[in-house]
């Protein structure tokens, strides 16, 4: 009987919401809306039409509903574009997000509101719809313009502060008084939380999808995304997290892959069905008792949140830089309330926390922001000429003037900027996988062990388990070798203290890191044990194979997150290219006061220390093409250097040389010609068979430099380029090997390997 109840529910609703959304179609109104009423009219508070009678099992359809609209958001967010979004659409979330969410809980405590309530209020009120601002985008025809990918880029990191601040209304909701210590120490597991499934995800997924995929109809590759999708729901339920935050990241792990299309395209008719669902259930809540009553609360959040947005979006684009225009569309466009504040507020239900009353009054004003917004955003232009009359010119002059100086960035800021962005995501990417291997080997390993062997048996296997990790990601942790550190202490001697303090903070974090393993394993710490384990993760660091474990790891997890980039440019038959642009070559005649002169090229070690090499010194007419460590540098030799434009850049400030044209590329230079052909130099890409006597060996024991008097200035590896790769990085089949060196040794490097395939460049 229940189930021919839950059937007929089922039938009533997807009846009723078909006929609704037709006409709304016709109307050219949003199809959520549509979801609404059809709910609306379907639910208890509509008597004179069919009644469902099952809501348990609605609540259940629409539980599932969000698990699928949080798993097809996830799907669109893809790590490579937000990086290319830049800092602007960061700050105006930011900003628009804080300045809306404050004035939601400041009206809601004038409403007499209670503290939680005027806190779900503020965080629904502050989330904007994506739905209506496409639709809208796409009906006015502006979706190119430049302040609509602005407002989309900004609706993306939204929907992640959203899934953030979902997290610390769970986290304050259970507590019967809000400990702020509990509350970071939530935030930081679930930061944790997210560092670790996304990387382990971007590793894992598209490798084994990589492997399994030519075996997979559409029915399997559906069953296991789905699979995923739930399985990432029960692990984060199962670590206290909410079912949202693990459906979003299992869709964001698929999203980086060249299969998100295909997996977006089989389970949006599912999505489409759950998700009209979880609307349809909204809508089942709407008392009309509680709008007529609470009508001018209505209209009050309404023109609240409008205003709010308008303000503090368009606040945050001016402070990013923006024209005034461009700041005043985006504002009118981020009215209306989004389809998150409906999934917040069913949290709060859930929780128990938060008024029923309440929830019909945010499905009100989130229908009256949807049908107002279109409008201004319709007539904004008019809008913003009358506004832009009302600002006095002197602000106007200053809006131009910080437009204008944002365009035109200080070098010094931008080497700032780039710095503190490899600094974080080091200390986010390396610091969190070494503090997760160490809880991972004190929950989980140790317990294991025990299980058949001693104690201390498993103690200390527990432990070189999780040094040997550590000391994996010590050295790329430190980055030894970032450019922007070297640019921004040359270039300024004020930047050195904070440049110190900088390493110091990373030094002292792998020490607290590497220290416990000895307080939660053996319960004696001592600065003693403290410095021995230090030191020997630093030893330990610097051996080759740890090394070379590491940059498989690596280099085959920058191959996964650019995998989808990497197969479309391959698709659209774009030339990689990428070598010859990207070198610079530059050639100076050494200065007789220079203070690197007389000493040999191992004791400068320019290539460790400054990623530049020296590729020829010509003396006395004499070429020495790719000099030995055991060369010097003398006055009036014409020295020949390579590198990244960062590192030449920071190479001239290095030797006190002012240079006189800009540098070359790599491609430039070639194409440039040289008389003396027997003394040029010359490069090739070559495809390894791997049959090579070098294949399966790293660069360092491959004795291409000894044998063949050749460089390796570059690989790529499944389709990732890599540009002056580490000296522990091996060479594997298929790998495209970019060479350089004189025109008789590259010939007979290639001639003698027997390489299968040559790539002319």
């Amino acid at each position: 009987m229940h189930n021919q109840d839950m059937i007929a529910d089922l039938a009533i609703m997807l009846l009723t919401a078909g006929v609704i959304t037709i006409i709304f179609k016709k109307i050219r109104q949003p199809l959520i809306l549509g979801y609404i009423l059809a709910g609306f009219l379907t639910g208890p508070y509509f008597p004179l039409f069919f009644d469902v009678e099952s809501t348990a099992s609605i609540e259940v359809w629409s539980e599932i509903g969000v698990i699928f609209l949080m798993f097809h958001i996830g799907l669109e967010f893809n790590l490579n574009k937000l990086a290319k979004m830049g800092s602007t659409p960061i700050l105006v979330g930011i900003i628009e997000i804080s300045g809306s969410l404050l004035t939601g809980y400041l009206v809601g405590h004038l409403m007499g509101f209670t503290m939680i309530n005027s806190l779900f209020l503020g965080v629904m009120l502050s989330i904007s719809s994506t739905a209506v601002i496409q639709k809208s985008f796409e009906e006015l025809g502006v979706k190119k313009e430049k302040y609509a990918q602005l407002v989309l880029a900004d609706l993306i990191i939204e929907d992640i502060m959203a899934i953030f601040m979902m997290v610390i209304l769970s986290t304050v909701s259970v507590s019967s008084n809000v400990s702020g210590g509990a509350l970071v120490l939530h935030l930081a597991l679930m930061l944790c939380y997210l560092a670790v499934w996304l990387i382990l995800g971007i590793y894992i997924v598209p490798t084994l999808l990589s492997k399994v995929i030519d075996l997979m109809n559409d029915e399997m590759v559906l069953i296991l995304s789905l699979g995923l999708c739930f399985g990432m729901v029960m692990i984060a339920k199962a670590l206290g997290f909410s079912s949202e935050l693990g459906a979003f990241l299992s869709g964001s792990i698929i999203a980086g892959t060249v299969h998100v299309e295909r997996v977006e395209h089989l389970s949006k008719g599912i999505k489409d069905m759950f998700v009209a669902v979880f609307f349809l259930s909204v809508g089942m809540k709407v008392d009309p008792h509680i709008i007529v009553t609470c009508a001018p609360t209505i209209v009050i959040l309404a023109c609240t949140v409008i205003t709010a947005k308008f303000v503090f979006a368009s606040l945050g684009m001016l402070v990013s830089g923006k024209e005034l225009s461009t700041a005043l569309h985006a504002g009118f466009s981020l009215g209306p309330i989004g389809e998150f504040s409906f999934i917040i507020a069913s949290l709060g239900i859930s929780l128990g926390v938060m008024k029923d009353e309440l929830y019909p009054i945010i499905v009100s004003a989130a229908i009256l922001t949807a049908f107002v917004s279109p409008i201004l955003m319709k007539h904004s232009d008019a809008l913003i000429r009358r506004i832009s009359k009302l600002i006095p010119q002197r602000v106007l002059d200053f809006i131009e003037k910080n437009a204008a100086d944002s365009q035109s960035e200080d070098s010094d800021d931008s080497d700032w900027t780039d710095f503190i962005r490899r600094y974080v995501s080091s200390i986010a990417i390396y610091g969190v996988l070494m503090l997760v291997s160490v809880m991972a080997g004190c929950r989980l390993l140790l317990p294991v062990l025990n299980s058949f062997l001693s104690d201390g048996t498993a103690r200390v296997i527990s432990m070189m388990a999780m040094y040997f990790v550590i000391a994996m990601f010590v050295k790329p942790m430190m980055d030894f070798s970032n450019t922007y550190f070297t640019a921004l202490w040359l270039k300024n001697k004020a930047n050195r203290i904070p440049l110190a303090a900088f390493t110091l903070i990373k030094i002292i974090l792998i020490a607290a890191i590497a220290y416990f393993p000895i307080t939660l394993l053996w319960k004696t710490p001592h600065l003693l044990v403290l410095l021995f384990i230090i030191a020997a993760v630093c030893i330990t660091a610097k051996n080759g194979f740890m090394s070379t474990s590491y940059l498989k790891l690596e280099t085959r997890f920058l191959r996964n997150l650019n995998e989808r980039t990497i197969e479309r440019e391959n698709e659209n038959g774009i030339r990689q290219s990428w070598l010859d642009e990207e070198l610079r070559i530059i050639s100076f005649i050494a200065p007789e006061d220079a203070s690197f002169l007389h000493k040999t090229l191992k004791d400068l070690d320019w290539g460790r220390r400054f990623n530049v090499f020296v590729v020829k010194i010509r003396r006395h007419g004499r070429h020495h093409i790719l000099p030995g460590t055991d060369m010097s540098i003398h006055a009036d030799d014409k020295v020949f250097v390579i590198g990244d434009p960062k590192s030449i850049d920071n190479f001239y400030h290095l030797v006190n040389i002012v240079p006189t044209r800009v540098p070359r590329t790599l491609k430039e230079f070639m194409d440039s010609g040289y008389p003396d052909a027997q003394n040029a130099l010359a490069f090739c890409a070559v495809k390894l068979t791997g049959d090579e006597p070098y294949a399966g060996k790293t660069i360092r024991n491959s004795r291409i430099r000894d044998k063949w008097h050749c460089m390796v200035l570059g690989l790529q590896q499944n389709g990732l380029p890599i540009v002056m790769p580490h000296i522990d990085t091996e060479l594997q089949k298929d790998d495209i090997l970019w060479i350089m060196g004189s025109n008789r040794n590259v010939g007979r490097m290639v001639s003698e390997s027997m390489v299968a395939e040559i790539f002319d460049e």
